[in-house]
Order: C-alpha cells, then sequence, then structure tokens
C-alpha cells in the first residue's frame, strides 16, 4: 500500500499490481517505489494548513445543516403523531415550530420535549447564519471566487468552496478531466470497439459535486432570467428532451468545464451572446 494526502488525513490505495511476490514490508515498499515512478501515476497536492483552515467553515457548514435536518425530521415526526401533518422540507421549519408554539392540540407532557427541539433548531439556524456571513466575506475577499462568482449558478459559497477545496487547475490537463475528477461523467464500460456509458462516477470531492448540481438547478428553476436557458440553446433543447435530472447534472459539468477555464487561464465568464 502506498499513501496519499487528501482532505486533510491519508488514504490508503492498492498497489498490488505492482508487488512481484509474497507480502512483506519490503515488497510493499519496493511496489510503492515503482508506482510512485511511473509516468501516468497521478498524486494528490498536499494541501497548506492555510487551505485546511479555509475549508473547516465548510466542513462545519455540513455538518450543521445534518443536525438541522435531523432536528426538522424529529420535530415533524413528533408531531405527526399526535395528527399534526406539515409537508417535508427545510422551507416548512416554520410552520412545525408555530404548531408547537400554539400547542391547542398537542399533551402537555409533549410540549416541553418539543421545544427543546425548537431551541435546537432555532440555534443552528443562528450558528448556519454565522457561517454563511463568513463565507460571504470570505468570497468577496478572494480573487478566484469573485471571478467564478460571474458564471450563472455559482454564487458565494459554491465559489469560495471551489476555490479553497479544489486542487489547482494545473493539476488537470483540460477541463474535461476536471470534471471527470468531480464526478460528473459517465462511467465508461467500454470494449472491443464498442462504447459503453453508464451512471455518472461519483468520484472526487463530493461536496463540489453537490454544490455544482444544486446550482444548475438554480439555474434551470430561474431558467426565464438566463439568456442561456432560453428556447433554441442548448439547454433549452436538453430541457425539451431529456430527464431533469440528468440536465442538471449535465449543465453541473458543464459549469464545472467553465471553472477550471477560469482558474487556468483567468478573466470572467461571458455568455455566449454577450460573446457574439
Amino acid at each position: 500500500m502506498f499513501c496519499i494526502q487528501g482532505r486533510g488525513r491519508l488514504f490508503q490505495r492498492p498497489v498490488k499490481s505492482f508487488v512481484k511476490r509474497q507480502k512483506n514490508d519490503a515488497a510493499d515498499a519496493e511496489a510503492i517505489c515503482e508506482a510512485a515512478m511511473r509516468p501516468t501515476m497521478r498524486f494528490v497536492p498536499v494541501k497548506s494548513e492555510e487551505i485546511q483552515g479555509a475549508a473547516t467553515v465548510f466542513r462545519v457548514r455540513e455538518l450543521l445543516i445534518r443536525q438541522r435536518t435531523q432536528a426538522i425530521n424529529a420535530l415533524r415526526g413528533h408531531l405527526g403523531e399526535f395528527g399534526q401533518i406539515v409537508p417535508q422540507g427545510a422551507a416548512n421549519a416554520a410552520r412545525l415550530i408555530a404548531v408547537v408554539e400554539d400547542p391547542s392540540g398537542l399533551p402537555a407532557d409533549a410540549v416541553a420535549t418539543l421545544k427543546v427541539l425548537v431551541a435546537t433548531l432555532a440555534h443552528l439556524e443562528t450558528e448556519i447564519g454565522k457561517l454563511d456571513a463568513e463565507i460571504a466575506r470570505c468570497a468577496k475577499e478572494n480573487e478566484v471566487a469573485r471571478r467564478l462568482m460571474t458564471v450563472p449558478g455559482i454564487g458565494p459559497l459554491i465559489a469560495t468552496a471551489i476555490a479553497v477545496l479544489a486542487p489547482p487547475p494545473e493539476t488537470f490537463r483540460k477541463a474535461r478531466d476536471f470534471a471527470a475528477w468531480l464526478g460528473l461523467t459517465p462511467q465508461q464500460h467500454s470494449t472491443g470497439g464498442k462504447q459503453r456509458l453508464g451512471a455518472t462516477t461519483k468520484m472526487g470531492e463530493r461536496s463540489l459535486r453537490r454544490l455544482l448540481i444544486i446550482g444548475a438547478n438554480s439555474v434551470i428553476i430561474k431558467r426565464h432570467v438566463h439568456a442561456t436557458a432560453r428556447p433554441g440553446t442548448w439547454l433549452g433543447g436538453m430541457l425539451t428532451r431529456k430527464p431533469p435530472m440528468l440536465v442538471r447534472v449535465a449543465l453541473a459539468n458543464k459549469m464545472a468545464r467553465i471553472v477550471w477555464a477560469l482558474m487556468a487561464r483567468g478573466g470572467v465568464y461571458q455568455s455566449p451572446a454577450a460573446a457574439a
């Protein structure tokens, strides 16, 4: 085995194909050296402490969002047992809180316990808001993030996450390699000259992949204000022919390629209509 560093910790990758015979420390060390000397071997760049510190805000924010989702689901589930039905989604959290604040149809013994969940939910909302404000501040100060925010669908959160979590652009030869690293390209099962493409590979940084898909979804939702989504454009045609989720992933793939081009070559995004 040989170790590569990523996301602040060590990952082990097997190099069994380079082990000549038997399994011992000497054979493993020789295999590691042999694998490291391969001209096509890919290595994960070591992140500095400053970059790892800047990435902490995204890890903590993800944790708090998961905890908020758990609190909302628990609150909705408990209220459902008493006949108080509220639709799913964080947007309906206010309705859940309103039911607890006016507990006319709830048992008195359950109200005090449910208010603990409400207080936890309010605390999480406050802390997430503080982290969002910190991310917005960093986006204004980061030159790369400011240029990335010119891409439709990329806001302060996505731009700052890419600037902090993504490897340097020179790590990849071209934009497609960056999109493939993010797991936004189809998995290949090709053989005998016959090309077979499967689902997306879901490799690389899953946080960036999820954020780019969310950004692509925002463009699709607000397609009436984006020139790139009007009828007759590539995105407009995809929306009429393909399933919605496939279009989101395809648009996220395209956004990832644009992001790599901006990071590698500089400049800001120009829509095809403006460039023409």
